[in-house]
């Protein structure tokens, strides 16, 4: 259906959690809403590590727009990229999957554009340490784990073997816990009966933080469940250690005891992410300060300062000091959807935006999770129930969550298998099987490119 230009034309940036929850929240209104995203497809990012680990498909975490929005009439999707916005003749500058260039005029402009990897001034790093942010991310990623197994049955050489074996983890937040758990897990528990030369369960899972405990958002008990839990899968934690350099093969780290080289072939990033360039873009524009994660401030109704017909929400912004994870993207959403309506219909606008916060949660492996909501705190296999059945009532579609649901079973019982290990990297000419190394131009990594929607951690 062709969108008129007579009603309000709302433009929503990124389809993310924070740009669909608006989009959707939007149907009843009298506006024309045109989401655009540079994906087509919007990204369930809290199982992206399931994805990098062989657990499920992309497919299942990754509904496409359209068909998401396919019977909502008032809203169109356009693939495209946001590079700019006039601020004074509101227009959304876009850039076409062809290259060229095109206007969109707004009388509402709603800008949830996520946020991307922070290397923290170390922008080398992205080379030698991939994030995951994206469903090529994350299928990189898988490429990278399932590759070392794969090098480490074709070496030789027993140190090399080790080294293909060695995988570190840079961060310890909920991703990088879960990435280290289930590294572990499929090295520890899945692969051994796959391979014949390389032992697989004697691989070695380093987890590296800079804060002094792992989950450092959660509270100290659950910390300390989910070290030993850890720990009890052969994941080795170093706290208080720092990646201070790297290369394709090697990670420096820094911590309490001094320094030291740890010779590993996979290196994963989940230490820190950066607002989308977007952010500093528009703080520019007005004058403002972003803070240390690049994101711009907004007012208590999520609108730009001057601009009360721009809202930004999501990863992309600071307020009330507000944690870059689903939730608050999502209630940002449906919050100014109820501004938009309020001022078309002339009723009051609602109050500043007010977050409920539901509570936090991490999976660490098989039976193994952590749960906080409020004063509520549960571990293990009630935790994991819980997180489990979350996950699947937020992903969008049943054939995703009864695909989702036969994924994990099959992953769990009776065998602990992992369907889902294709890998496909082609490996550069002139290299030699058993010497080497990964390459790294099977898709350029970009540090600093905007994911388009508000991230899910």
């Amino acid at each position: 259906m062709a969108l008129t230009a007579d009603r309000h034309r709302v433009v929503v940036v990124g389809g993310g959690f924070g740009g669909l929850s608006v989009t959707r929240a939007l149907a009843g209104a009298d506006a024309e809403v045109t989401l655009v995203d540079r994906a087509n497809h919007h990204l369930f990012q809290p199982l992206l590590y399931q994805v990098a680990t062989g657990i499920l498909p992309p497919g299942l975490i990754a509904p496409t727009l359209r068909h998401v929005l396919r019977a909502q009439p008032n809203a169109q999707v356009l693939l495209a990229e946001a590079g700019d916005v006039d601020l004074d003749r509101r227009l959304v500058r876009i850039m076409k999957p062809d290259g060229r260039l095109a206007d969109l005029r707004y009388d509402s402009l709603v800008l949830a554009t996520g946020a991307t990897h922070s290397y923290f001034r170390r922008a080398e790093f992205a080379s030698f340490a991939p994030g995951m942010k994206t469903i090529e991310d994350a299928r990189y990623l898988r490429d990278e784990i399932l590759s070392s197994f794969e090098m480490a049955e074709l070496a030789t050489d027993p140190r090399e073997r080790a080294e293909w074996l060695t995988f570190v983890v840079v961060g310890a937040g909920p991703t990088g816990v879960e990435l280290a758990g289930q590294v572990a897990e499929l090295a520890h528990t899945v692969l051994p009966r796959s391979f014949r030369d390389a032992d697989t369960s004697e691989a070695r899972i380093v987890l590296l933080e800079g804060a002094a405990s792992v989950l450092p958002t959660f509270g100290p008990r659950l910390q300390r469940y989910a070290q030993r839990q850890l720990e009890k899968m052969g994941v080795e934690i170093r706290l208080n250690t720092l990646a201070v350099d790297m290369d394709h093969e090697s990670v420096t780290v820094q911590g309490e005891s001094g320094g030291e080289t740890i010779r590993a072939r996979t290196r994963i990033w989940a230490a820190g992410v950066r607002a989308s360039p977007l952010a500093a873009l528009l703080a520019g524009k007005l004058g403002v300060q972003a803070d240390r994660a690049g994101r711009l401030p907004v007012g208590p109704d999520c609108t730009l300062a001057g601009h009360p017909e721009v809202f930004a929400i999501g990863d992309m912004v600071s307020l009330n000091g507000l944690p870059g994870v689903a939730q608050p993207a999502i209630q940002e959403g449906g919050y100014v959807a109820t501004v938009i309506t309020a001022r078309l219909t002339g009723q009051a606008a609602p109050g500043p935006f007010r977050y409920r916060d539901r509570g936090s949660m991490a999976t660490i492996g098989h039976r193994r999770a952590v749960v906080e909501a409020g004063s509520a705190k549960f571990t293990g296999t009630v935790a994991y129930l819980l997180w489990g059945l979350v996950h699947l009532v937020y992903l969008i579609g049943w054939s995703n969550r009864i695909g989702t649901l036969y994924s994990w079973a099959c992953a769990l019982y009776p065998s602990r298998n992992r369907n889902h290990r294709l890998i496909s990297f082609h490996a550069a000419e002139g290299e030699v099987a058993g010497q080497r190394t990964l390459s790294r131009a099977i898709r350029p990594h970009s540090a600093s490119a905007p994911t388009g929607r508000s991230d899910g951690r």
